[in-house]
């Protein structure tokens, strides 16, 4: 079933053809070797999808979100049964400083977590149209973008668009993370786990736009939630793609899921970083910047846009 009436191109903002350095060779390691690639033009939507629009797209074909699904035992083998329920990842802060090593101290499964609720039961999305949806999994993005009659972004597309035209920069809007003072994007100011100062007005998500567009008018390509694309991922680009002799265009992650035995269900790329991402532990906010996530993974920090190719 595909999105009722409208232009499907509302929403969304035209990035012409071009190319820009790839990744870095002075972030995390997982960024490097940074290589020139070329990619075609394409659109992509001004924000992240809202609560509002993943709504509408529920009402509409009646998903159900993986959150919202007890996970099947045979998918996870060995796991224990009482694990096995319906719900989602929960960030919770600590009472003090602990060893950041250990994302267990922050990290909760909550049963009945879901996008409805993305902090399990007793919260809500109430007055939170214009918030970004988080808690869906690439299953559930990807079902959203085949109804809206559109697609997940490769890694380079998203990566170029959430450069803004500033090839090479550091950041989305140029090598000064607070420029003049000013927060550019929803990030964590304090001691991460437990000190959240919310300096950028935020302790969470924000709305959609509250901070300035990028050079290309998007909002929310740092920071907010991080946002999912469609290439799998891979420890670092590939080292063909940093050779002189070719510019690679439109290029993809592997054809496949990495079966890492450490990571047994297939990963895909994240880009943006969140509003979780602090100097102190997790510098990811930036266009080079990205993670590994199993597709079944929701969590309350993970959302994520459409493109329109062609």
């Amino acid at each position: 079933m595909s999105a009722m009436g409208g232009d499907r191109l509302a929403g969304m903002v035209a990035i012409p053809g071009g190319r820009f350095r790839m990744g870095a060779d002075d972030g995390y390691p997982e960024e490097a070797p940074a290589h020139l690639v070329e990619v075609d033009g394409f659109h992509i939507d001004a924000h992240a999808v809202t609560n509002a629009q993943f709504a509408a797209f529920v009402a509409a074909t009646g998903h159900v979100t993986t959150a919202e699904i007890p996970p099947n035992p045979a998918d996870y083998p060995g796991a224990r049964p009482d694990m096995l329920f319906a719900g989602s990842l929960v960030f919770k802060k600590t009472r003090g400083p602990v060893d950041t090593r250990d994302w267990s101290q922050w990290w909760e499964l909550r049963p009945q977590a879901n996008w409805r609720q993305p902090y399990g039961p007793g919260s809500s999305i109430a007055n939170m149209d214009d918030h970004p949806v988080v808690q869906v999994s690439h299953y559930d993005a990807t079902a959203y973008a085949a109804w809206a009659g559109k697609a997940l972004p490769s890694e380079a597309e998203w990566e170029y668009a959430a450069r803004g035209g500033l090839d090479g920069a550091t950041y989305a809007w140029g090598d000064v993370f607070r420029p003049g003072g000013k927060h550019m994007a929803n990030t964590w100011q304090g001691k991460f786990p437990h000190q959240n100062l919310k300096e950028d007005g935020w302790e969470a998500t924000a709305p959609v736009g509250s901070f300035p567009p990028n050079g290309h008018g998007l909002f929310d390509m740092i920071g907010n939630v991080w946002e999912w694309t469609d290439d799998w991922f891979q420890p670092g680009h590939a080292a063909d793609a940093a050779k002189a002799c070719c510019i690679p265009k439109n290029p993809r992650g592997p054809a496949s899921g990495t079966l890492d035995p450490a990571a047994p269900i297939p990963q895909r790329v994240l880009k943006g970083g969140s509003f979780l991402c602090a100097p102190s532990y997790c510098q990811r906010y930036r266009p080079a910047a990205r993670h590994a996530e199993s597709i079944d993974t929701s969590t309350c920090h993970i959302g994520f846009r459409c493109v329109v190719r062609g």
